[in-house]
């Protein structure tokens, strides 16, 4: 029988923050803390904060995800991405408690033509990406109980993401040039917070054995083109006058330079995360219609 615990929530405010508070409200008490409750550059202020709290589990889903704004604020993403969850799993180490975080398909460079598992060897492109990965290794050092959820492409109804961009242009331009021949998952927040929460009541907040990576993305994968397409006719049909949008064209990512270099193919596998918890997401056509219902 699962007992309730204590939980410390960083990163309320963000979309995948957003839906866990409601996700693991079940699973015991939720102390959230936003951005202006906690600043992760701060590494005294985390030390304190978790030692105030005492919490069973501490979920870490706040982040730096200015891809390409990173490329110029180095230092910052490195303490939110790269430090503070190395301070976070410290600090959970001594007050006995287990680290949820979420990573990222950006820690490899993109040169696989099929789903990369948690054995492949990441090599990040982008500071973002480096950030991530300095993040998953100052967690593992400290060998505190953590699962570490890599994702992708992450969207919701709130907030900024590339569905929410998109909807908005639609409404604003008859044409969009988008990308269409880098491939990954997009990936409902969400399900993120339900996933996250499931595994939490599957190992009852003490991971075990169970502790380390896994890939936790919608199933399947597209491109940044096709996932449009899909976001537009969708839409479409539900809300017929609302969108200006003629036409979609598929342009390459050489047409479309960023400060950010980012990988072709960061397609993730699930099958860590079938066979250790049982857990699959739904493909990414059913995620996006559930989210624009």
């Amino acid at each position: 029988m699962f007992k309730p615990c204590k939980i410390l929530l960083i990163g309320k405010n963000g979309q995948v923050g957003w839906e866990l508070r409601r996700a693991l409200a079940p699973l015991g008490e939720v102390v959230a803390l936003g951005s202006q409750d906690l600043d992760l550059t701060q590494a005294d202020r985390i030390r304190s904060i978790v030692d105030e709290l005492r919490p069973q589990l501490i979920v870490n889903a706040a982040a730096y995800t200015a891809v390409d704004k990173a490329e110029s604020e180095p230092e910052v993403a490195m303490a939110i991405n790269g430090v503070a969850p190395g301070i976070l799993a410290e600090a959970a180490g001594k007050c006995g408690a287990s680290l949820i975080h979420y990573s990222t398909d950006y820690v490899f460079d993109g040169t696989n033509s099929t789903p990369y598992t948690e054995e492949d060897t990441p090599n990040p492109m982008s500071v973002y990406g480096k950030t991530k990965l300095a993040g998953e290794i100052a967690i593992a050092r400290t060998e505190v109980p953590h699962l570490i959820f890599r994702t992708s492409w992450v969207y919701g109804m709130r907030g900024k993401n590339f569905l929410l961009t998109i909807l908005r242009l639609a409404r604003e331009r008859e044409e969009l040039r988008i990308v269409g021949d880098q491939f990954g998952a997009p990936t409902w927040c969400r399900g993120i917070a339900e996933v996250t929460s499931l595994a939490v009541a599957a190992t009852a907040g003490e991971f075990g054995d169970k502790s380390g990576i896994y890939h936790l993305t919608g199933a399947g994968e597209t491109t940044w083109y096709k996932f449009t397409k899909e976001i537009i006719d969708l839409y479409s049909a539900a809300h017929p006058q609302e969108l200006m949008v003629k036409r979609v064209l598929d342009i390459t990512t050489s047409e479309y330079p960023t400060p950010a270099q980012r990988p072709i193919y960061s397609v993730l596998s699930g099958q860590k995360l079938r066979e250790q918890f049982g857990l699959t997401m739904p493909n990414w056509e059913s995620q996006l219609a559930m989210s624009l219902e």
